[in-house]
């Protein structure tokens, strides 16, 4: 559920970026901060390891003026990989309005592809959440690589549910796709908040019509 201060005029939407070790979230958070305009985005935080490994979370405010007065902001984070930190992963998921997954395309990496997934589903239901209603969108990165895997592929391991996901080939390290991801999970976000605060109104009247 999205934080909205009404006194203030703002909505804060969380979302997540979720994937294997190594597996281009973190790029992806450095390459919108460096294409972002600074006036309409916080300092990028990043806590990592020797190896550039996420050890908690990096965030990021992107602002958006979607919804008429108010001020829209997307608080973007990442997550670590390793299975060590699931305990991190779920507390990072919980109350997220939105998800990107991020697969590494390199084809010795798929069980890790859908462990990762499968990690991803199962936080998701400990919070109380539902992969197949929260928005999310897959990114297929590091698709320069001699050896990622066809991209059909990725989608029968990882987008084989009733109602396929938006998915994107990209290449984090380069930019490649990376707005493009970001535009598409923020615009379906902002689609299920607007559906709700519909049905909420249709709710309403009917009630006074009673």
């Amino acid at each position: 559920m999205p934080a909205i201060d009404h006194q203030e005029k703002t909505i804060r939407f969380k979302i997540v970026y979720c994937g294997t070790p190594l597996s281009g979230k973190t790029s992806n958070l450095r390459q919108i901060h460096a294409k972002l305009d600074p006036q309409g985005r916080s300092d990028l935080v990043s806590l990592s390891t020797a190896q550039d490994r996420t050890l908690f979370f990096d965030f990021l405010a992107v602002e958006s003026s979607a919804i008429p007065g108010y001020r829209i902001s997307f608080h973007l984070y990442t997550v670590p990989g390793q299975v060590t930190y699931n305990a991190t992963l779920q507390l990072v998921l919980r109350q997220a309005d939105g998800v990107v997954f991020v697969a590494d395309s390199q084809m010795d990496r798929q069980r890790d592809n859908v462990h990762a997934f499968q990690s991803l589903e199962a936080n998701l239901r400990l919070n109380g959440s539902d992969i197949d209603r929260l928005p999310l969108v897959l990114q297929y990165n590091k698709r320069d690589l001699p050896n990622a895997a066809p991209v059909e592929y990725l989608e029968f391991l990882l987008n084989n549910h009733g109602v396929p996901h938006l998915s994107f080939e990209a290449d984090a390290k380069d930019g490649r796709n990376v707005l493009a991801t970001l535009n598409a999970i923020s615009q379906a976000v902002l689609a299920q908040y607007q559906a709700s605060q519909q049905r909420q109104s249709e709710v309403i009247r009917e009630m006074i019509a009673a």
